[in-house]
């Protein structure tokens, strides 16, 4: 996937650089949760951060998306450290590590959040850090509980959290709540990245392709397919190269994905079979197909169906729509 450049981003990237900076010199705790929609370039700001600080002492984990378990980022961040000689009892950082042998029922529940947080704290080992929770919507209940409690810990940390909104959560109101925790934390900074503007596409069309790319209407064009979205835009520049040259503001303004939906939709496939093929979720499927029916003025997935098979643009759609239906009655008859 192309990289874009963090047009307007600056000022989110400034702000949490200067929070690690009051980290490092006042051995201080700072929590900053940059929240988005998928695809707004959360990582991306997370990496372009990480990339203007001085410290090797960065501890990053996320969760495991298709098969959750408890701690999944404690378990992603022992697996990139060197946990030897910690002061924390060998079967429980077994149990945190997710090793398969390791029995379960040994520690209650409140045992190893004590225990997750004090192993933390030996992994930073006193010097200030950067702890960095991506896609905190998400992880599983015990990491929630591990992140808002390290919150509230005294560690020389700046703990930077990435997250989409909380109605995308795994656990919805476990989610609103951590992320009402770590906003409301003295001193905590808060970023939401929305989408691009027209002018910010046209900035990053110029800075790949030169003034080839200097129009208004392409980068018009271009945002209406996008929906200003940084992951549609960098997918979009790769699949089509040069030719996003020729869009025009008179497409149907599908994206990648989207056309990957609308062709198994004119295949027959339901939500689920498409959803399999993939390897998306279902709920993600349905989005995409009411983006389709919105963007390409159907009133149902057979007509944004025959849309797909007419290959027509959205200006002469429906007379398409008209002539299949035409020919299927013509041949039910015969």
């Amino acid at each position: 996937m192309m990289a874009m450049p963090m047009v307007g981003r600056a000022p989110a990237v400034a702000e949490l650089r200067r929070a690690w900076a009051h980290v490092r010199d006042h051995r201080q705790s700072i929590t900053a949760v940059v929240t988005g929609a998928a695809g707004t370039g959360k990582s991306a700001l997370v990496a372009a951060v990480l990339r203007g600080i001085e410290t090797t002492n960065v501890l990053a984990g996320t969760a495991r998306v298709h098969s959750p378990a408890p701690y999944d980022w404690l378990a992603a961040v022992l697996a990139g450290c060197d946990s030897t000689g910690l002061d924390v009892p060998v079967d429980a950082l077994s149990w945190l590590k997710q090793d398969p042998d390791v029995p379960r029922e040994r520690y209650t529940p409140d045992a190893l959040l004590r225990i997750a947080v004090t192993t933390v704290r030996a992994l930073v080992g006193g010097a200030p850090a950067v702890l960095v929770v991506e896609d905190l919507h998400a992880l599983d209940p015990a990491s929630l509980n591990l992140v808002a409690e390290l919150a509230t810990t005294d560690l020389p940390a700046l703990l930077l959290v990435t997250s989409q909104p909380a109605g995308a959560a795994v656990s919805p109101q476990l989610t609103e709540r951590t992320l009402a925790r770590l906003t409301g934390r003295p001193g905590a900074v808060r970023r939401h990245l929305s989408g691009l503007l027209p002018a910010q596409i046209g900035e990053i069309l110029q800075h790949v392709y030169g003034g080839e790319a200097s129009s208004p209407e392409l980068a018009e064009a271009v945002w209406r397919r996008t929906e200003g979205n940084p992951y549609r835009l960098s997918e979009l520049l790769a699949i089509e190269g040069s030719n996003v040259l020729t869009i025009r503001s008179d497409d149907a303004d599908l994206t990648a994905r989207e056309r990957e939906v609308l062709g198994l939709l004119a295949e027959g496939m339901s939500n689920k079979q498409i959803a399999a093929a993939l390897g998306i979720s279902v709920r993600t499927v349905t989005v995409h197909v009411s983006n389709l029916l919105r963007k390409t003025g159907a009133s149902s997935r057979t007509e944004a169906a025959l849309w797909a098979l007419s290959g027509r643009r959205a200006g002469d759609h429906q007379a398409g729509w008209r002539d299949n239906r035409r020919a299927a009655r013509t041949q039910s008859s015969a």
